[in-house]
């Protein structure tokens, strides 16, 4: 697929657009009432632990300005944590501690913050900066993932995500976002991470962008971003469809993190999915989620619908062509 194509070459290759996204598949498949599971992220946490699916462990939530004094004494046990909104999106309002010097945090990108500094963040937090809709919100504290040393060569400071898209309980795209200076450690590529694509059957990175330009190795590494197998692969799509089958969106982003020990980790759901993830994997998502829209009867069986998933990525495979 190439960048900046015309729009009749686009739909050529299937790539789906921002409003049929909305009208066809996020108005269609996802009933309002469900937002709130995916949207509150501590809701959404207290889903994934019902359900026994594995998600970063929760320090503590502070919900009131009183309770921003106390957080010196949630700190005091956990030397790396993570502060953020529970409604927040687009990565804003992270806040990344990776460690402790004196009477001082340490940010990933080795800046020294004062307990007053987190404290502040904390309070904008509540006041709702960072939330959807700038309503008053809750500060989640949670443990800050270690990742798996694969990412060691492809990463900038931050956690690698992967983002899976999920239609109809049936995983269709995937993509790594790879922190960078640009994006502050973040994991966002609309703050300058890279979007590496995931070849579905096999696990392996494929095609990547920085900045909507394709790139072959990470800018600030240099490593090569192509032919890495991703370890717990099927595990991972596994995760995905469980999360998609527990809130009950047919149209869903699961995001996950591979954890040094722990492993997968569900760290958030999303119901509505950005597009940059066509650009990550080289191909559009329309036919496949054609296809999986013409299936009147889906397998039910996870492993069942897995199989499914990866005879999509062998049309894709036959017919791709990326320029």
């Amino acid at each position: 697929m190439r960048l900046f194509a015309k729009p009749s070459e686009l739909r050529a290759q299937g790539v789906l657009g921002m409003n049929k996204r909305n009208a066809d598949y996020i108005m269609r498949y996802n009933p309002r009432r469900l937002y709130p599971l995916v949207d509150n992220k501590l809701k959404t946490k207290q889903i994934a632990l019902d359900s026994g699916i594995a998600v970063p462990e929760l320090y503590g939530v502070v919900e009131t300005e009183h309770q921003v004094q106390q957080i010196e004494s949630i700190l005091a046990d956990h030397r790396a944590l993570v502060v953020k909104p529970a409604h927040g999106s687009g990565g804003n309002g992270i806040l990344i501690i990776n460690g402790r010097m004196g009477n001082f945090y340490r940010k990933t990108n080795g800046s020294l913050l004062p307990l007053s500094a987190i404290q502040h963040h904390t309070s904008n937090i509540l006041s709702g900066m960072y939330s959807l809709g700038g309503v008053p919100d809750k500060a989640i504290i949670e443990y800050r993932v270690d990742f798996d040393p694969m990412f060691e060569h492809i990463s900038y400071q931050g956690v690698p995500d992967i983002r899976i898209i999920v239609f109809r309980g049936i995983p269709t795209a995937a993509m790594i976002r790879l922190p960078t200076r640009d994006s502050d450690g973040k994991a966002n590529l609309h703050q300058g991470a890279v979007g590496l694509g995931i070849n579905m059957t096999t696990g392996t990175t494929t095609h990547a962008v920085h900045h909507n330009n394709i790139v072959t190795a990470h800018p600030d590494t240099g490593h090569p971003t192509t032919g890495i197998v991703i370890a717990h692969w099927d595990n991972i799509l596994r995760l995905a469809t469980h999360c998609a089958d527990r809130v009950g969106l047919g149209y869903l982003g699961v995001d996950i993190v591979i954890d040094r020990t722990l492993g997968p980790l569900m760290l958030e759901l999303n119901a509505r999915p950005g597009l940059n993830i066509q650009l990550a994997s080289g191909h559009g998502l329309l036919k496949n989620l054609l296809k999986i829209e013409s299936q009147q009867d889906l397998p039910t069986d996870i492993d069942a619908r897995l199989a499914f998933a990866k005879v999509l990525q062998q049309s894709v495979d036959s017919n791709q062509v990326v320029n």
